[in-house]
């Protein structure tokens, strides 16, 4: 993300919440049972916490897919964009929001 981008989006993201607080990412991915330990590792692992944030995950129909809903407590808008970077690596990710 070009600076100017990411200093608009951190403007909106302090502008539209109260840090810290918790905030939801969602990840959907091939269907495999690794896919979600990725993402709720990318997420742990950028907050440099030590256990796994509050997530959860649902199948799509036909199992073709996995949708991951991770909740960390942000303290700061920065790590709001920085976890979405990580997540944007992760092998087996289809959409990000």
């Amino acid at each position: 993300m070009d600076p100017l981008a990411r200093h608009r989006s951190l403007e909106l993201l302090e502008a539209t919440h109260r840090f810290p607080c918790p905030y939801v990412f969602k990840a959907i991915g091939t269907a495999e049972r690794a896919f979600a330990a990725r993402v709720v590792a990318a997420v742990r692992d950028e907050l440099g916490a030590s256990i796994d944030p509050p997530f959860k995950t649902r199948t799509t129909a036909g199992d073709r897919h996995v949708a991951v809903t991770v909740e960390p407590t942000l303290f700061q808008a920065e790590e709001v964009l920085d976890v979405y970077d990580r997540l944007a690596t992760v092998a087996g990710l289809v959409m990000l929001f």
